[in-house]
């Protein structure tokens, strides 16, 4: 065991209880994170709300997102707790839980940060969800197909107004056709970045999209 072990141990995000370092939380608090059970092969709430914004094939969340929910704070730690290796357990956690069986994408891609915001996070914090997925469920993953044009606000920093300003956000990097791509991202509110997305892929040839995220609020 490392001194830092020593020093600062893992501690889970709920009671705050030491954990093993691979750990987030606990195994007696994580009963408390509310997961979806939403099956990819089935119609469901993530579904229906983003065939409101663009023809979705399939749709999936790991987790519901929930002010001061458990769910929460993991990501939140993900995102801006530089605890990049939480990505690789949310993925652990998807293959547990969601069974592709025979309706596995061609490819899967993530919803790229501007490159203001990755040097100022150090990290894309789906890329090794992403990564994980590729690896044990064999299917390619693009970090690159999709360009984030404009530095944007966070999400969460944003009023309603702001967030459903996605005209030219992205854009292709190289065309692809005949593909059915899964796009991932960590939380969908709005679902317009989503969206924004999922055009540019559309638009592109003849695509079909699906989606992946880590929680739905």
């Amino acid at each position: 065991m490392f001194l830092v072990d020593l020093l600062f141990p893992n501690r889970c995000l709920a009671c705050s209880r030491i954990t093993e370092p691979d750990e987030v939380v606990c195994n007696l608090c994580f009963d408390q994170i509310h997961f979806t059970h939403f099956k990819f092969s089935a119609s469901n709430l993530l579904t229906e709300r983003c065939r409101l914004l663009f023809p979705v094939d399939k749709a999936c969340a790991l987790m519901e997102f929930e002010e001061e929910s458990l769910s929460q704070k993991i990501i939140h730690q993900l995102k801006y707790g530089r605890r990049e290796k939480i990505g690789k357990i949310l993925a652990n956690w998807t293959i547990e839980r969601v069974d592709f069986a025979d309706l596995k994408p061609d490819m899967l891609i993530t919803v790229p940060l501007h490159q203001k915001k990755l040097k100022e996070r150090g990290y894309n914090q789906l890329h090794l969800f992403a990564d994980t997925l590729s690896e044990q469920l064999k299917i390619p993953c693009s970090h690159t197909l999709i360009k984030r044009n404009f530095y944007k606000k966070a999400q969460a920093k944003k009023n309603k107004a702001q967030r459903n300003f996605n005209e030219n956000l992205f854009s292709n990097t190289q065309r692809i056709t005949g593909k059915h791509v899964l796009i991932v991202d960590d939380v969908l509110t709005t679902g317009n970045t989503m969206s924004a997305v999922a055009w540019e892929l559309l638009k592109s040839g003849n695509n079909k999209v699906s989606v992946l995220v880590m929680a739905m609020d």
